[in-house]
């Protein structure tokens, strides 16, 4: 089976012993308070995370499809009194891969605020850390009640499937004021397979394929780079702002797990 991360294969070894048996693959249990410690000495070995109120987590309380929940995460730059933000990682505790992505920033994007899809296998608490260029770390959490978005089968045409991924739509809401906070929303159609479903008919299952990166950049400067996981929901979409300083051009670059790379670009004008 070919896993996203190989460096987090130890989620599978705490399934099989037990830790996390139960609930992991349980779509009726509640998020668990019980995981966080275990997955955060996994990615945050003996760090501290201060909780505060400037990084916030927007999302349904239940989601309808634990395939497709939507999320949005913002920074208030105004409430952080001088922290800055340059990593944010968003972590769904009780996902067999809990990395859904990883969200590079600059000062391009302002008051950070994006809005994404992503995938639950149950109940869980997302987690959204914030580290700063000296490593320090602060967190948000909420609580979302959904389940059956990483396992499961799959069906469906592979090489139509194939041949479709891959293809971009980036738009930038218009009039565009140069200086100010822009709307720009990202779609990339793309199954984003887990490497955990099942074929429906062989039953096998169906290698992970997946956008692992989409790097943003505006007249050649980096203005956000995303870290992809297969926590993303498929066909990736993040909705964001960023403010451009000069007419000009809004690139996008991504690659996926088998080395393909797709790009796009749109013409900002003031």
């Amino acid at each position: 089976m070919n896993i996203q991360h190989t460096k987090y294969r130890w989620v599978y070894a705490l399934l099989s012993a037990g830790l996390l048996a139960g609930f992991a693959f349980n779509a009726q249990a509640e998020p668990d308070p019980k995981l966080w410690p275990v997955v955060k000495e996994a990615f945050f070995a003996k760090r501290d995370i201060q909780e505060v109120d400037f990084i916030k987590i927007d999302a349904p309380r239940r989601a309808e499809s634990g395939a497709q929940v939507p999320v949005t995460y913002s920074i208030d730059n105004a409430a952080a009194k001088g922290v800055m933000i340059k990593k944010l990682y968003a972590i769904v505790d009780a996902n067999p891969i809990p990395l859904t992505a990883t969200y590079h920033l600059t000062d391009m994007l302002g008051n950070f605020q994006l809005s994404t899809r992503i995938r639950f296998e149950t109940d869980a608490f997302v987690h959204l850390v914030g580290e700063t260029a000296d490593g320090k770390l602060y967190g948000a959490t909420r609580a979302i009640r959904a389940a059956g978005g990483c396992g499961g089968t799959v069906d469906g045409d592979d090489a139509a499937i194939r041949a479709s991924a891959g293809k971009i739509k980036l738009r930038v809401e218009e009039p565009v004021k140069i200086g100010s906070a822009t709307s720009t929303v990202f779609n990339i159609r793309h199954p984003m397979r887990t490497g955990l479903q099942r074929d429906l008919v062989s039953q096998g299952y169906v290698p992970a394929f997946y956008i692992n990166k989409a790097a943003f950049t505006f007249n050649g400067k980096p203005v956000m780079t995303v870290d992809v996981g297969v926590g993303t929901s498929e066909d990736p979409y993040f909705k964001f702002d960023f403010i451009p300083d000069t007419p000009g051009k809004l690139d996008v670059t991504a690659t996926d797990n088998e080395g393909k790379t797709f790009t796009h670009e749109v013409e900002v004008k003031g």
